[in-house]
């Protein structure tokens, strides 16, 4: 006979599994931090009793859905709130303004910590954390999130990485805690040179880990139009994607980085905005994820991502908060309804919108920084996994209707934020909201 203590069985009336319909009452057991079953309640309920395992049940009066993968987040820049609620012209405008405030005293040790809680309190298990200063590497750790620290890379010429940056950054790699998982971001394709943009992923790749990158932020990395697109960059001896530029050349940023092997499966960008449908293919073929940061994008002054065209496509995507500096909550949620928004502004007018948008969420999080495989595999609820858990309120919902599943999911992709009442990572609670 097993003790109470060591099964927890999590009932909801809506339970969103991500890789099985969703369903009325159901339920997932958890036992040492991974999931046990999941199904209909009383089916859940009948199997423990059968096997004579004992269990306590916590009742979700919602919807209960794998834990939120937040795919692209600076986590430092949580103190940096004042410049996430300002509007800006565009991307020069926001960066003058974000230098401005970077440059003060920061603790981004306590700031990182910060802002994982906000994450926890809205859902998130998961996370892939942006670092630029040490201070903030073992945050994800500490505070029991999942998820990649990525340590950031920018500014390096070719002359001065062979001088010293190789080394520089294999060290500062070394440096990140292997616990929940670590990773290289080479910032962008304007700031770097063509030799760093070249080695960082093979340095990541020689040790089995994963790379992630700003690509289609700003304007300046789209195809320039009028210009021949079977034109012969790829034989010019180009330093930089600026050079590249200087030179009359007219090719994305996308198509530079994939003529240096940076993109593949092992790498997901963030962003996506300035983006050719040639762009998307090549993510596609290279089974390289984009997350989506709609509401950064609009306080920054950028145009929308282009949503539909990703869904359509089948493209892989997931979805990002970006950072307080450039948005004005963590609450992943609310970039969800803003996806949501932007795809029916779009034309995309196909029923499964708010379905693929919960999973993007979640699953797509997870396949963008390869946490949907494995034994800690996550963003997803399904035997084996680890148990990480939201709960979010629906009392707003009459699930009892014919429409009530459909009427939920709408109703947690349009209006989700600010609804999470509990989050579990790894099986253990880690924020539970009072009397919900």
């Amino acid at each position: 006979m097993t003790d109470a203590s060591d099964i927890t069985l999590y009932s909801a009336r809506l339970v969103v599994p991500m890789t099985a319909p969703a369903m009325r009452d159901g339920a997932v057991a958890v036992r040492h931090g991974r999931i046990l079953h999941v199904g209909e309640r009383a089916w859940v309920r009948d199997m423990l009793a059968d096997r004579g395992q004992r269990f306590d049940e916590i009742r979700v009066e919602g919807a209960l859905l794998p834990g939120l993968v937040n795919a692209h987040s600076h986590l430092q820049y949580s103190g940096m709130a004042e410049v996430g609620q300002g509007r800006y012209a565009g991307f020069d405008d926001w960066a003058d303004a974000f230098d401005a405030v970077y440059e003060r005293p920061h603790d981004w040790h306590a700031d990182a910590v910060a802002g994982a809680r906000q994450m926890i309190r809205a859902g998130i298990t998961s996370v892939a954390d942006i670092v630029t200063d040490a201070a903030a590497l073992p945050v994800l750790g500490e505070t029991g999130l999942g998820g990649i620290t990525y340590w950031e890379v920018m500014s390096w010429t070719n002359e001065a990485w062979a001088a010293r940056g190789r080394e520089l950054i294999i060290a500062e790699l070394d440096r990140i805690p292997p616990v929940p998982g670590a990773g290289l971001s080479p910032h962008a394709p304007y700031s770097l040179d063509t030799e760093p943009l070249l080695e960082i992923p093979d340095i990541v790749r020689a040790r089995g880990l994963r790379t992630h990158l700003h690509l289609g932020e700003s304007a300046f990395e789209g195809e320039r139009p009028g210009t021949d697109p079977g034109d012969p960059w790829r034989f010019a001896k180009l330093e930089s994607f600026q050079s590249l530029r200087a030179a009359g050349f007219g090719a994305s940023a996308t198509e530079f980085v994939d003529q240096l092997g940076v993109l593949g499966p092992d790498c997901h960008v963030a962003h996506g905005v300035y983006m050719t449908a040639a762009d998307r293919a090549l993510l596609r073929a290279r089974g390289t994820s984009v997350a989506l940061c709609p509401r950064s994008n609009d306080v920054i002054g950028l145009d929308a991502p282009p949503v539909a065209a990703y869904l359509r496509e089948g493209s892989a995507v997931a979805v990002g908060t970006d950072s307080l500096s450039s948005s004005p909550s963590l609450d992943l949620m609310a970039d969800v309804a803003a996806l949501v928004r932007i795809a029916r502004a779009q034309g995309y007018a196909d029923r499964d919108l708010h379905e693929r948008v919960l999973s993007a969420a979640t699953l797509g999080g997870a396949h963008a920084m390869g946490l949907d495989v494995g034994p800690d595999r996550t963003g997803y609820l399904a035997v084996g996994a680890r148990a990480d858990l939201a709960c979010f309120r629906l009392d707003d919902v009459d699930l009892d209707r014919e429409a009530g599943v459909a009427d939920g999911l709408a109703a947690l992709a349009e209006d989700g934020a600010g609804r999470a009442i509990r989050t579990v990572i790894a099986g253990e609670t880690s924020f539970a909201k009072e009397n919900a």
